[in-house]
């Protein structure tokens, strides 16, 4: 049974309402409500917690347990018991009569949200409103029961969603139960221990990468300065976030350090620890991020022609990539949609994007026989399994030169 005390520590930690209504809503009796028949119904009537209007109250409502012709009376009481355990042992929060609506729009978003980065939340608001609100909008918390969010997960496998689509609305919902447990609202997170559905098809684990010959062919259509962050992102691994976020203080003779990111308006620091290093760069690398300093590029603007200098300063502090107009950051999606991908699509290689650079970056590592730790080391992961099982792929000629070795180990027998 509730106390005043544990109310107003839940008031503290921030629940959406206030301390006048926590001591009216902190008076809770312990329940023994006696089961009744009414119609074909087992039923109870209970003080349950409610929130209507933007405002919590209590309200007495009859609960139906079960069908009288399939239940006998000994059963619907011990439904009865367990329908208001949580509420007597106080495992059912006050908060958790929050309208889930409410609590995602007036908590989750202005609160937890800003914690993201730029690009994904408006991926969860994306998911938030085409899926989660249509959904579960008009429940309380308590009502997104562990049996009524799997019934939602699993309805998904039916639905044409890619795999990776389903992970992430479960991802989403995951992240706004959890804070709803940091805030006291809920007790126990449902969705802990759900199961997504089993993919009906197998997944394409091998992500394309670019040969030798397929990426000349690519680079020597592609307008610079995006031509060489192509280049460099080929043959150093970086991230485009991190390409981006180069300044030429970060530049040296044979060696590039990663110490910043940016993405879409959003300054960070790397990935992860192991992103945080300077890594070894082949000399051609750092000549043709010199070379953008000599190279102008042509605008048209109406019926004029403007040429801007790719690099308009080259101080320590200052951009290796800059906007050609007025030396901004750049941003990835652009670069990606107007420059790279007609380019891809006119070579027949559609698939191409920035994490297909990263990935031909530790899959050219393996042709080249490097050790797997400093593939590790230059791609900057954290765990060398990592570089093994999801970057490095599979190259059909580098399996064909190990099985015909094989041969040699023993006398070729014919038949």
């Amino acid at each position: 049974m509730y106390t005043t005390a544990t109310i107003r520590d839940q008031a503290n930690i921030g629940a959406p309402f206030t301390y006048s209504e926590m001591e009216r809503m902190a008076r809770r009796r312990f329940q023994d409500p006696t089961v009744q028949k009414r119609g074909e119904w087992w039923t109870i009537r209970v003080w349950v917690d409610v929130f209507e209007g933007g405002r919590h109250r209590r309200s007495y409502k009859r609960i139906r347990l079960a069908q009288v012709a399939n239940t006998s009376e000994r059963d619907a009481r011990r439904l009865a018991a367990e329908y208001v355990r949580p509420m007597n042992q106080g495992l059912d929060t006050i908060g958790s009569a929050t309208n889930f609506q409410h609590y995602v729009e007036k908590t989750y978003i202005p609160v937890v949200m800003p914690l993201l980065a730029t690009a994904t939340q408006g991926r969860y608001q994306g998911v938030i409103d085409n899926y989660l609100l249509p959904r579960f909008g008009r429940l309380s918390l308590r009502d997104l029961t562990p049996e009524s969010i799997q019934r939602f997960l699993s309805e998904m496998a039916t639905s044409p969603l890619a795999p990776e689509s389903r992970d992430k609305i479960r991802d989403v919902l995951a992240s706004i139960l959890k804070s709803a447990g940091t805030y006291r609202l809920l007790v126990n997170n449902p969705i802990k221990d759900l199961r997504m559905p089993v993919d009906q098809r197998g997944r394409h684990h091998s992500k394309p990468h670019l040969t030798p010959e397929q990426f000349d062919r690519l680079i020597s259509k592609i307008a610079e300065p995006y031509a060489t962050m192509v280049y460099v992102a080929i043959f150093t691994g970086l991230r485009v976030s991190e390409l981006a976020a180069l300044r030429w203080e970060d530049i040296h003779t044979d060696s590039i350090t990663i110490d910043e990111r940016y993405c879409r308006g959003d300054w960070a620091a790397p990935k992860s620890d192991a992103s945080n290093a300077t890594i070894a760069v082949n000399r051609s690398v750092i000549e043709r991020i010199h070379r953008l300093k000599l190279l102008t590029v042509s605008v048209r603007a109406g019926l004029a022609t403007r040429k801007y200098k790719l690099v308009k300063s080259d101080r320590a502090e200052d951009l290796v990539f800059q906007s050609v107009k007025e030396g901004k950051p750049l941003r990835d999606n652009n670069i990606l949609c107007r420059f790279i991908k007609p380019v891809a699509r006119e070579l027949e290689m559609p698939w191409v994007n920035w994490r297909c650079l990263r990935t031909s970056h530790a899959t050219w590592l393996k042709l080249a026989a490097a050790d797997v730790k400093d593939a590790q080391a230059q791609m900057r992961h954290s765990r060398a399994s990592t570089t093994l099982d999801i970057y490095q792929q599979f190259v059909p000629e580098s399996q064909q030169r190990v099985v015909e070795r094989l041969s040699t180990l023993a006398p070729r027998r014919i038949m």
